[in-house]
């Protein structure tokens, strides 16, 4: 299977918003460490959530215009 540049480009741009909210949820989950998550730590966990949503939505529009550039 030919893997052409579109398609890599969505793949690498897809896995780095993925690893970011990995990384922010371990960056959570060492900063707000304990049995029960604190009220804080409640709103950074809700705000990272969101803030995924949004970047993914913004990422499928950049996907989107750029291939368009390229068709």
């Amino acid at each position: 299977m030919d893997i052409d540049a579109g398609l890599r480009r969505r793949i690498v741009v897809s896995l780095l918003a993925a690893a970011t909210f990995v990384v922010g949820l371990v960056v959570i989950g060492v900063t707000f460490s304990g049995s029960p998550l604190p009220e804080s730590g409640a709103f950074a966990l809700l705000g990272l959530l969101t803030g995924f949503v949004l970047l993914m939505a913004l990422v499928g529009l950049y996907l989107i215009r750029a291939e368009d550039v390229d068709a």
